[in-house]
């Protein structure tokens, strides 16, 4: 066995060409935030409270109580330590398991905050803070997720005892899916159907008590449970995800969510001087945060499969010398490469994302919806395309570590069971995608009145230019300029936004093309997300970026995501003849040579995101390197390994090997 404390990556580490410490600080957004997370991710690694390599061998019940357990320790830690609402944050990221608290934090308070009255937010805000009340958001039924305006479940005033009825008129409409609501929470942000005076007004949010705060029951009329095991071992099992059925329960009529509409007392619906577009901040602000969790999920893998890639030896050894490391391979550094420069271009569009909501909430307080629709789209976008590489690179990472990927030790196999449902809650992908094509399209059919296009789609008002423009690249250098490779990435989401409008224009019915052309309509959403983040990505290393060789680094990986996608999608680009196919191989001769200037400072860009083990839960990733001992290690410690004989034996295997089953026809 090797000695404690030997760092296996060290000569990894010396190969470095910049100022690791600094590319930290970018990473985490600012000093004050790498500084805060370090601080917080160290305390959660130390504490044995927290302890996670054990998930996979807890049954479903331990699992949860394990959870419950894990979240009341993490709640007592925070009063403790006087922790600031920033800080609790990060410790609950840390502790880096789903729980209640999740949607309490993530989902409850922020649609009271959206969505509620002052006087509203003044009875449950104090409540939800101090945790004496535990929320979720029950919006998906059984029989409707992304169509929000087919929910069946509805809330009927009644007018005689100033109260709303909420009721589930069929099995479809019972809420299922929402997290915390299963076995927990004491009360939930119910979406129903607001029937007034026998009028339909569409799809409102309620506050509804569930449980009793004595004895945890379900209040009367309600039917509450989980809806049982999901995919993975450990992963989501750790959540409640519930289901729950309303057979005519009253609440007070102050408890519907009335900031943008309200109903009086005589039964009237009024409209409040606060616009409807409100509700979309609150979609911007929870997809935001997707996007930034996407960087950290693909992050995580990335950090993994990079340092068990420089671990690793396989094959190529001459005269008895030592094997090949595997990330010295063209294949492998073509796979994970552009999975780094991805998590890169994620944390950036994700900080990008931050600072348009902000500038967002500023404009609607204003009473400014000009941004509103760009910003929602934008969002919706690049919640779609994040999550879906996020979800297939972490696979993808699994892959690159070969069979060892396999074992639950490695981690991965419970990242991607943790992450994949991000492809289809807050909006599934594909649902998205075909969002962003409806306004891509009638920014596209407001061009000829005049109308300019604003932000992320600013540069459909040069629309003539890039039909006509031709790339002046010569050679592969010229790949390396941020004007080149901006222009490349116009043309096409440009020219196959033009096409597809186009297209549309031949239908006499609009909505019969759409729903024909739909495949090619999400198509060019994708180009234009991927330019999104390119441009964000080219917007970021142009800034000034202290650290030695940081910015070099950077501007690295910047290159190899946009030429990747470039290499990957080459059909568009050449179809749409923004670049020649010569271009194109000049665009991949780069990206060959820029993987070769990442392999130095493969195993630094990865200790760049801070992770500590614990937070990683990998023995293939761990910071030291020393895998093989940890994983033989690691399998003695399996049930199965609690007894040299399995339990069986004498029943079944005995019986075979003695030839002793009987009736046997052997």
């Amino acid at each position: 066995m090797e000695g404690v404390g030997v760092d296996h990556l060290a000569h990894e580490r010396k190969k470095a060409e910049f100022d690791v410490e600094e590319m930290k600080v970018v990473w985490a957004g600012s000093r004050h935030d790498y500084e805060l997370s370090d601080r917080i991710a160290r305390l959660v690694a130390s504490d044995p409270a927290f302890r996670k390599d054990n998930r996979a061998t807890l049954s479903r019940k331990e699992l949860f109580k394990n959870t419950l357990r894990k979240a009341a320790h993490a709640w007592k830690r925070i009063a403790e330590l006087r922790l600031s609402e920033e800080e609790a944050k990060e410790l609950r990221f840390y502790v880096d398991e789903p729980a209640f608290t999740d949607l309490h934090w993530g989902m409850f308070i922020p649609a009271i905050k959206g969505q509620g009255t002052d006087e509203q937010q003044q009875k449950w805000l104090p409540l939800a803070y101090k945790m004496q009340i535990i929320g979720c958001y029950a919006q998906t039924e059984l029989g409707h997720g992304s169509n929000v305006q087919g929910l069946e479940t509805t809330a009927t005033f009644d007018p005689q005892t100033d109260e709303f009825v909420i009721h589930s008129p069929t099995l479809t409409s019972s809420k299922w899916w929402p997290g915390g609501l299963g076995k927990v929470s004491t009360h939930a942000v119910v979406y129903a159907r607001l029937i007034v005076n026998g009028k339909d007004h569409g799809v409102n949010g309620f506050i509804v008590q569930l449980r009793s705060l004595d004895d945890h029951m379900p209040l009367p009329g309600i039917t509450v449970g989980d809806i049982g095991m999901k995919f993975g071992s450990g992963a989501y099992n750790t959540m409640d995800n519930g289901v729950l059925r309303f057979d005519n329960v009253r609440i007070p009529r102050d408890q519907m969510l009335m900031r943008v509409l309200q109903v009086t007392r005589e039964g009237k619906c009024v409209q409040s001087d606060v616009p409807r577009q409100l509700i979309y901040g609150t979609m911007v602000y929870v997809r935001q945060t997707i996007v930034e969790d996407a960087s950290y999920a693909l992050s995580k893998a990335v950090c993994i499969a990079t340092r068990y890639s420089a671990v690793r030896r396989q094959f190529g050894s001459q005269a008895g010398g030592s094997e090949t490391q595997v990330i010295d391979y063209k294949t492998q550094q073509s796979r994970l490469f552009p999975l780094l420069a991805s998590a890169y271009a994620f944390r950036f569009v994700g900080e990008w994302l931050t600072l348009l909501y902000e500038d967002v909430t500023k404009r609607l307080a204003a009473n400014d919806f000009s941004t509103l629709p760009e910003a929602h789209a934008c969002t919706a976008g690049l919640k779609s395309l994040t999550t879906s590489i996020t979800a297939d690179g972490i696979e993808e990472c699994r892959k690159l570590c070969g069979g060892h990927g396999y074992l639950h030790a490695s981690g991965l196999p419970e990242l991607f069971a943790v992450y994949i449902p991000a492809c289809t809650y807050e909006g599934d992908n594909v649902v998205l995608l075909l969002q962003v094509a409806r306004f891509l399209m009638k920014t596209v059919a407001q061009l000829p009145s005049g109308k300019k296009p604003v932000g992320t789609t600013a540069y459909l008002g040069r629309v003539q230019y890039l039909l006509e423009c031709k790339s002046d690249v010569q050679n592969a250098d010229d790949w390396l300029k941020p004007a080149v490779v901006l222009e490349a990435f116009e043309a096409r989401a440009a020219r196959m936004c033009v096409a597809r409008a186009q297209a549309l224009s031949k239908f006499s019915n609009p909505e019969e093309g759409f729903a024909e052309l739909s495949a090619d309509l999400a198509e060019a959403s994708v180009a234009h997300c991927q330019l999104i983040v390119v441009s964000k990505f080219i917007e970021k290393v142009q800034q000034d970026i202290p650290g030695n060789g940081v910015k070099k680094q950077l501007e690295i990986l910047c290159y190899i995501y946009a030429l990747h996608i470039l290499h990957k999608h080459l059909g568009d680009f050449l179809s749409t003849a923004c670049i020649t196919p010569k271009q194109a191989s000049l665009a991949n001769d780069q990206l060959r040579s820029l993987y070769s200037k990442v392999r130095p400072n493969a195993i630094a860009l990865v200790d760049s995101f801070n992770y500590t083990d614990h937070f990683l839960g990998s023995i293939l990733g761990r910071y030291d390197g020393n895998v093989y001992p940890k994983l033989y290690e690691e399998a003695w410690k399996d049930p199965l390994n609690d007894s040299v004989v399995p339990d069986g034996y004498h029943e079944y295997i005995r019986p075979i090997l003695k030839q002793q089953l009987r009736n046997s026809r052997l």
